[in-house]
């Protein structure tokens, strides 16, 4: 049987902000963690990404990854989203809701008792941060884990074991577009009312990737602290793929203005 919920009206939407074919909600952290948790633990299910440049850019890139994220609530990560909102409206987001710093605060706010999944990364990584989060919020029960190693064959074993956890939040680290897309392709047969695609946020935890220190985060710089951790792996992402960005965001910039003339 299937006991998966209805998803989310898709008129029951905040302010958005588009940033190409991506939709980002312009909320402050406070106004996006009261809806979300509004949905914990009995209401319709509501998926949840974050858009930074890399996600916008595969995007623009991709109209199958856009069309996904229609299907989800889109919060702005990092410097930028808030780029591109400021240039194509004006106007900025109220706060910056990367997923490393909003999740926490996501689970500290959580009423008592809620329960929380989390799948993907390397075993050891999501079992020691299954454990972190665990200690860090005493309030809330981690009723499970499984890490990211795993074929579509495994899908309805997966879904069982998440079902039968019965959690209340689901946290997906895959990376995107990987994790919207698994998200997506699991969502009809789960019984969770929030599901959320959170890329590196288990390896933060964990403590295998060290963050960059708060005054690099406060001012959006923290993806210059990754790029000097790790230049092979993100070297492509952090220096073309920022140019790819920030010029298809002129070009948007730029046809908006013809269009008004």
């Amino acid at each position: 049987m299937n006991s998966a919920r209805p998803t989310e009206p898709a008129t029951k939407t905040p302010p958005q902000v588009r940033i190409g074919p991506v939709s980002i909600a312009r909320c402050t952290q406070r106004e996006a963690i009261d809806r979300l948790l509004a949905h914990v633990p009995d209401g319709p299910a509501l998926r949840v990404a974050f858009a930074n440049a890399h996600g916008l850019l595969l995007a623009m890139d991709d109209p199958q990854f856009a069309r996904t994220l229609d299907g989800f609530l889109v919060l702005n990560d990092g410097i930028g989203a808030e780029i591109g909102a400021k240039l194509l409206t004006g106007e900025g987001f109220p706060d910056n809701l990367n997923g490393t710093d909003f999740v926490p605060a996501l689970l500290a706010a959580a009423p008592g008792g809620t329960r929380v999944y989390l799948l993907g990364a390397k075993p050891e990584i999501v079992a020691r941060a299954a454990e972190k989060f665990a200690a860090a919020h005493p309030h809330i029960l981690v009723c499970g884990h499984r890490d990211g190693y795993f074929g579509p064959d495994d899908h309805g074993e997966i879904v069982a074991e998440i079902n039968t956890a019965a959690p209340d939040i689901l946290l997906v680290a895959m990376g995107n577009p990987k994790q919207e897309y698994l998200i997506e392709t699991l969502s009809p047969s789960l019984d969770v009312p929030l599901a959320l695609g959170v890329g590196a946020l288990f390896d933060f935890t964990a403590g295998e990737v060290v963050r960059a220190p708060g005054t690099m985060r406060r001012l959006g710089l923290e993806w210059v602290f990754r790029f000097a951790q790790e230049p092979k792996r993100l070297g492509g992402r952090y220096t073309l793929g920022v140019v790819r960005y920030l010029w298809k965001i002129g070009g948007l910039w730029a046809s908006a203005r013809l269009s008004r003339g």
